[in-house]
């Protein structure tokens, strides 16, 4: 694979909109806003994507917010990611409403608490968290505070300060699945505060130390429906979402989106009591991973493992969506198959499952098949080839 140094950028690419994520296919316009919570490492930060009240003109969120987060990957990543995300930072924008008004709703959005995966950040799965938003749900992409996000920040209590934190490797001499396992136990954790910041504010209750208030979080009351709650993620946010239903008995299910269960320790297997939807990809999965989901399936006959074929690890996230064919295969981000008919089979089949645990009456039941396989570029259970792990 060849590196991509920033003096190798072809001089017609600077500046150029290299990122193209889709427009959304639900019924609603979508907004966003951040929202930070405290002023130590121990707060909350995350990403809300919800239905809005569409507006003329309305301003799109930049998809790298920071030019810290390029940094941050390019530590992560030296040969492509960082030159290429230099390139996109102050360009790229997401197809939604930076703070757009938030859309009434008499019986309440269903919530998701989505978890991202190891060195991302709560941006990189703009196009599955806002697809899932335009269906009427909204959804809160966690920035998770335990050294797995390539780099986050908060902000201590003195005005304009902000103290960043950087992504950890495994420290030398470390056994992996001991340090993996603790990140895991916190992140379930930071899901399990979401879940409680957004119950505090259905019931009215004041929120102390919220940061980025050009959104006011009061106009959420009776806008949520906090009895529909799943948690959903993606890799190291899969297995994330999975702990989460051990220790919120509120979630009432999972979607694992390529999920990484190495870090969940075994004794917990059988404490899992909720379906959870696996949705693979084909380059990722290894057998001894899906011997992992298989133990739960086999516990629960509502637990259901697909795998999409032609797709690879990153097919679930937003760099799938780089322009071109160069770009996608330097970052190994675009399988075979087409990026928006991926992203269509993941909401599809989140949204179906979802349908069926959160009780919705919706039409999410026209995909039903495709939890048990049935379609084009979607089987049953996980095929194994070539994989990346």
């Amino acid at each position: 694979i060849p590196c991509l140094h920033p003096r190798l950028i072809p001089s017609g690419m600077k500046g150029l909109q290299v990122l193209a994520l889709p427009p959304q296919k639900g019924p609603h316009h979508v907004g966003c806003t951040d929202v930070m919570v405290g002023h130590t490492q121990r707060g909350l930060f995350l990403r809300l994507f919800y239905p809005c009240v569409p507006r003329a003109g309305a301003e799109r969120p930049l998809w790298i917010p920071r030019s810290e987060y390029s940094s941050g990957l390019a530590r992560m990543s030296p040969c492509c990611c960082g030159a290429l995300l230099s390139v996109a930072f102050g360009s790229c924008r997401v197809p939604v409403s930076w703070n757009g008004p938030f859309k009434p709703c008499s019986r309440g959005y269903p919530l998701v608490i989505f978890s991202h995966g190891l060195g991302a950040f709560r941006t990189l799965y703009s196009s599955v968290c806002s697809e899932l938003a335009s269906w009427g749900f909204a959804v809160a992409a966690l920035e998770h505070r335990d050294r797995s996000a390539s780099v986050t920040y908060f902000c201590p209590s003195e005005a304009g300060k902000e103290e960043w934190i950087p992504y950890q490797r495994v420290p030398h001499g470390q056994k992996e699945f001991y340090f993996r396992n603790k990140q895991v136990h916190q992140r379930a954790r930071e899901c399990v505060e979401a879940l409680r910041l957004f119950k505090d504010i259905s019931r009215g209750k004041s929120v102390p130390n919220v940061l980025h208030r050009d959104f006011d979080l009061s106009v959420l009351k009776g806008g949520i429906d906090v009895t529909k709650v799943t948690v959903m993620g993606h890799s190291f946010g899969g297995v994330t979402a999975v702990l989460a239903l051990v220790k919120e008995p509120s979630f009432r299910c999972a979607v694992a989106l390529d999920a990484w269960m190495f870090p969940l320790e075994n004794v917990l297997y059988p404490e899992v009591p909720k379906p959870v939807l696996f949705i693979n990809t084909e380059k990722f999965q290894t057998p001894e991973n899906v011997a992992k989901m298989k133990r739960l399936s086999s516990r629960n006959s509502q637990t259901k493992i697909i795998t999409i074929l032609g797709s690879v690890h990153q097919s679930q996230t937003d760099f799938t969506f780089l322009r071109g064919k160069l770009l996608g295969r330097i970052l190994g981000a675009r399988g075979t198959l087409d990026p928006h008919k991926g992203l269509d089979i993941t909401s599809q089949a989140a949204l179906a499952f979802l349908q069926r645990h959160l009780n919705l009456e919706e039409e999410f039941d026209q995909w039903d098949e495709l939890l048990e396989g049935i379609g084009d570029s979607v089987v049953p259970e996980a095929p194994f080839c070539r994989s990346n792990l």
